[in-house]
């Protein structure tokens, strides 16, 4: 478990809307009962401020500014579990470097695993799945790999909230329409715990047609370091709309509340709105705000109101080989933003990003 900083640590395995998922999934790969599926992903990052860190502030994962960078390249295997099943992915790049920034494993030793879990589904208990192992978060509604997002670079409420855990979750569709799951996990972002105490999660998918669905996450326990006193109580909701083929929005809305603090309790609370749109076989545009509360400077370090808005072109060259060049600008009420050689000292940030991502298999 760990105190929350810039690098935040998230993803969701649900919350995307089907149908751009849907166009983002090549063929099957796979050797006998194994799938394969793999990406490589760069990206060069234009920052108006001219930081002299070369870093883009708040950002999950093009952090480097002013030149080109490898972000990621993953290769995975897995099995549908039939009864049982596994998932193993190998990552490289800088991208893992953040993702495993803060787990006290040590980046060393967990940044080449972004996810392994055994998984085993019983035939005669109505869909019930067990994982066990590391896995990434249920909250949230941007996932980690690009080829399966709207935008090139993740908005701060994938920054800061949980990237992945590492215990167990059950899963159990109680009807075609609605689903309900379990997680039993170590805490945010940690292979090795830091504490004694476990943190459970509570997710629900109601999923009653194509053009709706909506996600609720809630996860509890102590996070700070050798000790169980005070809890971490996170809540994250998404709703996804589908009205046709071409057209989805998103709405993910976020609460996080740290008791036993240095100063006190500490809260912070999210909004975040998306949409994209498929403007011809080959071309998508897609368009994110965002409105992040840090209260208590509790996750950027300074008690800050945020905003961010970012829009997104994509080109498909063909079936999986993709590029998106990407307009951001962030702000704040207070000077956070490094300019020139001068650290926080800017209220702004804007970006201008062009990433290619190439990638083969289903979807991870």
């Amino acid at each position: 478990m760990k105190t929350p900083t810039f690098l935040r640590v998230a993803t969701a395995a649900l919350c995307l809307a089907g149908a751009a998922m849907a166009q983002s999934n090549p063929p099957v790969w796979s050797a006998g009962p194994i799938n394969f599926s793999g990406l490589i992903d760069g990206y060069y990052s234009f920052n108006a401020n001219h930081p002299a860190s070369r870093n883009n502030n708040l950002r999950n994962f093009e952090v480097k500014a002013n030149q080109f960078s490898l972000n990621m390249a993953k290769i995975t295997l897995d099995h549908d579990p039939d009864p049982v099943g596994f998932k193993l992915d190998l990552g490289f790049g800088r991208a893992w470097e953040i993702f495993h920034a803060t787990d006290p494993a040590g980046t060393d030793v967990v940044r080449y695993i972004p996810q392994a879990y055994v998984s085993f589904k019983p035939k005669d208990m109505g869909g019930l799945q067990i994982d066990f192992g590391k896995f990434y978060t249920s909250a949230g509604a941007e996932l980690t790999e690009n080829n399966l997002t709207w935008s090139y670079g993740r908005g701060f409420l994938y920054t800061n909230g949980p990237y992945y855990h590492f215990g167990t979750r059950i899963t159990k569709p109680l009807n075609d329409k609605f689903a309900v799951g379990l997680q039993i996990v170590n805490g945010w972002n940690n292979v090795e715990d830091n504490n004694s105490g476990k943190t459970f999660g509570f997710t629900t998918a109601f999923t009653p047609n194509k053009k709706f669905a909506w996600y609720n996450n809630y996860y509890t326990g102590p996070e700070k370091n050798d000790t169980n006193k005070g809890k971490r109580n996170f809540y994250d909701t998404v709703v996804n709309l589908n009205p046709n083929d071409k057209t989805s929005f998103y709405v993910n809305f976020d609460y996080g509340h740290e008791s036993k603090v240095a100063n006190g309790d500490a809260s912070w609370v999210a909004l975040g709105v998306s949409g994209r749109f498929q403007t011809t076989e080959k071309t998508a545009v897609a368009v994110r705000y965002e409105n992040y509360n840090d209260r208590d400077g509790f996750i950027t370090g300074q008690t800050q109101m945020l905003n961010s808005f970012t829009l997104t072109g994509e080109y498909k060259w063909q079936h999986g080989l993709l590029a998106r060049l990407e307009y951001r600008r962030d702000w704040s009420d207070k000077p956070y933003f490094d300019r020139g050689n001068t650290l926080a000292s800017w209220k702004n940030q804007d970006t201008v990003t062009l990433g290619i991502v190439a990638y083969f298999g289903p979807k991870p």
